[in-house]
This record gives structure tokens, sequence and C-alpha cells, in this order.
């Protein structure tokens, strides 16, 4: 299972996608194998219940703020599910 969440770092960076992390914690409580983590660089944000690992529970995108990189980070993200197995 991979995971996206959109959330708004400037208004809300204390909780940042955390609904992200609690679906994480869903599927894999039922033994999910759970693929698509990415990097924490490039965001600004205080916390969030995303991070597994120093790493985001999957795509996370600010439409609100950083708009501008959504497009980039979905098409890096789709390599690298391919490259973890996921069949498109």
């Amino acid at each position: 299972v991979a995971i996206f969440g959109l959330g708004d770092q400037g208004s809300y960076g204390d909780n940042f996608c955390d609904a992200a992390g609690e679906l994480y914690d869903c599927f894999s409580a039922q033994g999910a194998t759970m693929v698509g983590l990415t990097a924490t660089d490039d965001y600004d944000y205080s916390d969030s219940k995303a991070l597994r690992d120093g790493k985001f529970c999957g795509l996370l995108c600010d439409e609100d703020n950083e708009y501008d990189k959504s497009e980039g980070r979905a098409n890096d993200w789709v390599e690298q599910l391919k490259g973890e197995g996921v069949a498109f």
C-alpha cells in the first residue's frame, strides 16, 4: 500500500498531514506491505504523525504553499514506486 496526502505546512505545521500517518498505522496493523516512504527534505513543518523512521510514510504535498513542487514530487514518487516493485 502506498499513501499520499495533502496538507498545509504554513497553517498546520505542527500536525502536517497527520491523517497519512494514521492511515499508515491502520494498513500496517492489518499486515499490509507499505511502500513509498519519502524524504522530509525541502519541507517546512514542525511535527507530523506521518513520520516513520525519519521519513514521511508516503507522498505528502502542500498545494497551499508549495503547489509548484507537487508535480515533480509526484513524478519522482511514481518512479520510486516502480523501483519498489509496484506495477502500473
